[in-house]
């Protein structure tokens, strides 16, 4: 199981990387291995503001739907277009180029609360 230290992660499955003010969010290396092969990214949220655990978009696979959730309150100011094409990114690099959106971080500080890589994997039994 791939859980990468430097991440931060939520109880919903997702990641989140803090660069400056925005941050990177993408689902788990357990959460697209649970879903099966994704078929479908859909993010509708772009240019919005949301709050922590609204929901931003959601993922289909083979297997079902699933709502996406935002770790961290903000603007969403990007999308992974290549998701479009290639929604299977998200299976193969789902730390690299299968992260989903970038958000414009309300408040830094509540990077701090998400779970860590050692909170994770307590969570889901790793």
């Amino acid at each position: 199981m791939n859980i990468p230290a430097e991440l931060k992660y939520t109880k919903d499955h997702e990641w989140a990387r803090l660069e400056g003010d925005v941050a990177t969010i993408g689902i788990t290396d357990f959460a697209q291995k649970e879903l099966g092969d994704i078929v479908y990214v859909e993010v509708e949220t772009l240019d919005q503001t949301l709050e922590k655990d609204e929901i931003f978009g959601t993922v289909e696979a083979v297997k079902t739907v699933s709502d996406l959730f935002l770790p961290l309150a903000g603007e969403i100011v990007g999308f992974n277009e290549e998701l479009e094409t290639k929604p299977e990114l998200v299976n193969s690099d789902p730390y690299g180029k299968g992260w989903m959106i970038q958000v414009k971080v309300a408040d830094v500080a509540d990077f701090e609360s998400l779970l860590s890589a050692d909170a994770y994997k307590d969570l889901i039994g790793a």
